[in-house]
C-alpha cells in the first residue's frame, strides 16, 4: 500500500519545509518494515476563485486528481474526530491488511475542505478543536504518519 500526503499550497524554503521533509524521509525509510510501499508528498496550488465555495470545490478536484484509484481517503478538518496515535496506526494497518492500494491524507486550503470531498472520505480527522496553520498541519500529519509506522514496527519512538 502506498501512502500519500496531499495538501493545498506549497511550503516555501525554511524551517517548516525542513521539519516536514525530515518526517517524510524517516517515514519513507521505515515503510518497507511494515509492508508499505512508500510515502509521497503532493502539493496543489491554491485556487484563485473569488467565492470560498468555488475555491474549495476547485481545490477538492485538484486533490482528487492526484490520488491513486481506490485510495482510502482521510481528510484533515477541524470538524473531524480526534483520535489517538495508536488508533491512527490501527486504521493504517487495517487498510493495509484489507489490501487497499493507497492511503491518502488530504489537507485542504485556507477555506477548508469541500463538503463533497469530506463526504467521500472514509475518515475525517482533527488535530484538536483549534485551527492550525497549514504549514503546521502538514508537519503534524507527516509526524503522525511516521509515528504510526513506528508503532506498527514496534520501534521505541512512540512512548506513552
Amino acid at each position: 500500500m502506498r501512502l500519500t500526503l496531499s495538501a493545498i499550497g506549497r511550503l516555501k524554503a525554511g524551517p517548516e519545509r525542513d521539519i516536514c521533509a525530515r518526517y517524510i524521509d524517516r517515514a519513507q525509510a521505515a515503510c518497507r518494515n511494515v509492508g508499505l510501499a512508500g510515502l509521497d508528498l503532493r502539493e496543489c496550488d491554491e485556487s484563485r476563485a473569488r467565492r470560498p465555495e468555488d475555491r474549495k470545490a476547485e481545490e477538492a478536484r485538484s486533490l482528487i486528481s492526484q490520488l491513486p484509484a481506490g485510495a482510502r481517503l482521510i481528510v484533515l478538518d477541524e470538524r473531524g474526530k480526534s483520535i489517538s496515535s495508536e488508533a491512527f496506526a490501527a486504521d493504517l494497518a487495517a487498510a493495509r491488511d484489507a489490501g487497499a492500494g493507497a492511503y491518502a491524507l488530504l489537507i485542504g486550503g485556507p477555506d477548508g475542505i469541500d463538503p463533497e470531498l469530506r463526504a467521500r472520505a472514509s475518515l475525517t480527522l482533527a488535530f484538536g478543536a483549534m485551527t492550525w496553520p497549514h504549514q503546521l498541519v502538514r508537519i503534524m500529519a507527516a509526524e503522525q504518519i511516521y509515528r504510526a509506522i513506528t508503532i506498527l514496527s514496534g520501534h521505541p519512538y512512540h512512548r506513552v
